[in-house]
């Protein structure tokens, strides 16, 4: 994967290309005050006039102090203020209501999926700014396009692209999550197909097999197929109730797409993949019983990570640490209750 591989899976470089075959969407710039503002690691303080907020109260023990919230009435209070951007602002409630009073919002690359936990509506669809700030600013994988874009790119030595960040609205739609496909293209071929949610088990999906993947290619060749700007890559699919097939997104070739029921060393080897492909059409893998239903990989960002790694045992000295911390709090229990005695 090379850094022009992900330049070409900005939104606003494929949604001209695909506009009739996908969800009717509108694109923003982003202000550099309102990148610097979800890159500041400070609290979320939202304001504007699509929300009223209430200020942080701060103290200064002194000059030179660290601003700490002061829940007090004391003299040396001061009021940490929201940042505004009215301009902007007005721009996105324009945007939004023109779209139907509801968006799924997104960068150039990433939506905050990892982060719809903080919403009231544990959902991804905002009506404001305060929604889609309040998401932005707690999602890593938001975090990712703004810092890291080219993480993963075998050509590390040429120089990074220059990226106008967009802030992208898409008209809300209810979608069902069984109905959500990814799919991997290698030199312009369909080589695989995976269960988008592949998490759950989708009755349905067992049910009507042969035609949703036929569905899917048909839709890739009428529509994708040598459509694009890069002949590896990876699109999403949703399939509708009445078997309609639309794009949802496009993403680079490579290790920064999950590849969901797949590995990378499975769709890059040119093994039995590739013979498949050749033979009977790309690979279809989906949950095919109760028994395989997984956990959400974006649960682990909803706590903090020294928990999972615990849980988990990925950290051994964590783990370590850990039991020496239970360990103390028992000797310490029973010096209390032998005291007692």
């Amino acid at each position: 994967m090379k850094k022009e591989q992900v330049v070409n899976c900005q939104f606003s470089v494929w949604y001209p290309i695909f506009k009739k075959h996908t969800i009717k969407s509108l694109i923003l710039p982003l202000p550099k005050n309102v990148i610097d503002y979800l890159l500041d690691d400070g609290t979320l303080v939202v304001s504007g006039s699509d929300h009223n907020t209430q200020p942080i109260q701060t103290t200064n023990s002194d000059s030179d102090a660290e601003e700490d919230v002061q829940w007090s009435d004391d003299e040396t209070t001061t009021t940490a203020t929201a940042p505004e951007f009215p301009e902007f602002t007005s721009k996105v409630l324009e945007a939004i209501n023109s779209l139907g009073g509801s968006v799924f919002p997104k960068l150039n690359w990433s939506a905050p999926r990892d982060a719809n936990w903080i919403a009231l509506n544990s959902s991804l669809q905002c009506s404001s700014l305060s929604d889609i700030f309040l998401l932005f600013k707690s999602s890593d994988f938001i975090a990712h396009d703004l810092t890291q874009p080219f993480l993963r790119c075998s050509d590390q030595d040429s120089p990074d692209p220059v990226i106008k960040y967009e802030l992208v609205l898409r008209k809300w739609s209810e979608l069902i999550p069984g109905g959500e496909f990814r799919c991997f293209v290698k030199e312009n071929k369909l080589i695989a197909i995976s269960q988008r949610d592949y998490t759950q088990f989708y009755h349905h999906i067992l049910k009507q097999e042969e035609l949703i993947s036929q569905a899917i290619q048909d839709f890739f060749s009428q529509h994708i197929q040598y459509n694009f700007l890069d002949e590896d890559f990876v699109f999403d699919v949703y399939r509708d109730c009445q078997g309609r097939v639309w794009l949802i997104d496009l993403n680079a070739f490579g290790e920064v797409t999950d590849s969901l029921l797949f590995s990378w060393d499975e769709l890059t080897s040119g093994g039995e993949i590739a013979r498949q492909q050749q033979q009977e059409g790309p690979a279809f893998r989906y949950t095919t019983s109760e028994v395989t239903v997984q956990p959400s990989p974006c649960l682990s960002y909803r706590i903090p990570r020294d928990f999972v790694d615990l849980s988990t045992g990925e950290d051994a000295y964590k783990l370590i640490d850990f039991l020496k911390l239970k360990k103390s709090q028992q000797e310490e229990s029973e010096e209390e209750e032998s005291t007692l005695q």
